[in-house]
């Protein structure tokens, strides 16, 4: 959901430059610059999830580069992997053996180990 204030600034200050295959739209100042640099932002479709934002957005957004680098990637590479969601704090997060969520029950130690005890 969209903040109502951010929209309503959209509206007044903003110029869409272009919208990614996740729906976000992104957009720059009309006039106002702050810091000697425009001000440039996005509205994300559905979800915020600043893990979603592709790297040739996130360059302009950043400005590394003063144009959006959309059509480099128009053609994916071979080695590319499609983009999934940051699942921290979720259900579909890792979990390595032995955690609590897995059972707590991890394999179990080698001779090379010695428990130390206090005497």
């Amino acid at each position: 959901m969209v903040n109502i204030g951010t929209l309503i600034f959209t509206w007044f200050n903003g110029v869409l430059v272009g919208t990614d295959e996740f729906g976000t739209k992104y957009y720059r100042s009309k006039r106002k610059k702050r810091w000697g640099r425009e001000q440039r932002w996005c509205l994300y479709k559905g979800a915020k999830d600043p893990s979603r934002v592709p790297a040739e957005w996130h360059a302009w957004l950043h400005h590394t580069v003063s144009e959006p680098l959309t059509q480099m990637v128009a053609e994916p590479c071979a080695w590319q992997k499609p983009h999934q969601a940051n699942q921290t704090g979720t259900v579909g997060s890792y979990r390595p053996a032995g955690q609590a969520y897995k059972g707590g029950a991890r394999a179990a130690a080698t001779e090379d180990y010695e428990a130390w005890t206090p005497e």
